[in-house]
């Protein structure tokens, strides 16, 4: 069976300078291991629009069907992605205007007009689709260009995390069908900054992805639901992973005095 093959393009000169680390690749290229892409290769590359558009060019070029890229959608003068995948494409680089409506929205909800530097963020590539983005202000960029899917996000994570998962059950449907297992357990009495590093141990022991859902005081009355997935094309190895990291975990968290509910399946397909 032939995996789709992505390509993650990672802007930005502090990722280049060593100034900040690049989560944002192992994160995505967990997730998209996880949603059945092989993850063929990821450039990083400095917020330069030569770079830049050779970065997407060189993925086009190799035949990828998915191209994720993060960093460089902000209003400032070094927020180049945007304009140089135009470049890349070929395409005219213009205002979208769904993207200025979303852009225009978050603005006028902090009482501050729109201004040359914030219509920016709703430039794109002719014939491109903008993604909402409701954790900032840059909407995403999705482009079909050829048999390749285009995915442009924000380099800030919590904006990067949110965009994806908006389109995430489109990337699901490009790849093989995969037995997706989804489980959560509900742990009182840890707060999440406790639970945080215990969660990272599960991530490097087993391939599955780990995200906590906070539900009651940090301190006072912590509660949180903590979600696992895994997915493959057996269904019982799905299970058994997810099954396996989650007596880990449970096992941690009442190691650390937390007290678990009991484990819920939040979705199988």
């Amino acid at each position: 069976m032939r995996l789709p093959e992505a390509w993650i393009i990672s802007v930005g000169n502090e990722l280049l300078n060593g100034r900040i680390v690049n989560t944002n690749l192992s994160w995505l290229a967990r997730r998209l291991t996880i949603d059945g892409y092989l993850v063929r290769a990821a450039l990083t590359v400095r917020d330069e629009c030569d770079d830049i558009a050779w970065a997407f060019r060189t993925a086009l070029e190799r035949g990828a069907d998915l191209i994720l890229s993060t960093g460089g959608l902000g209003p400032t003068f070094d927020d180049k992605t945007s304009e140089c995948l135009s470049r890349a494409l070929g395409r005219r680089h213009v205002v979208n205007e769904e993207a200025l409506r979303m852009v225009e929205e978050k603005y006028r909800e902090k009482g501050l007009p729109l201004t040359e530097h914030r219509v920016k963020m709703a430039m794109m590539p002719e014939g491109a689709e903008p993604i909402p983005n409701d954790v900032g202000t840059a909407p995403g960029i999705l482009v079909r260009e050829g048999d390749s899917l285009i995915v442009v996000m924000p380099g800030v994570p919590a904006e990067m995390k949110a965009i994806f998962e908006r389109v995430e059950p489109l990337l699901r449907d490009r790849a093989p069908p995969l037995h997706y297992v989804s489980k959560d357990l509900v742990v009182r009495g840890v707060p999440e900054s406790a639970a945080a590093p215990l969660i990272e141990r599960v991530m490097k022991e087993y391939p599955v992805y780990v995200k906590s859902h906070p539900q009651g005081h940090e301190m006072r009355k912590p509660i949180l639901r903590i979600n696992v997935i895994y997915s493959s094309t057996d269904e019982a190895e799905a299970i058994r992973v997810v099954d396996e990291a989650l007596k880990k975990l449970k096992d941690l968290l009442v190691e650390l005095g937390g007290e678990v509910e009991g484990i819920e399946d939040a979705g199988q397909g």
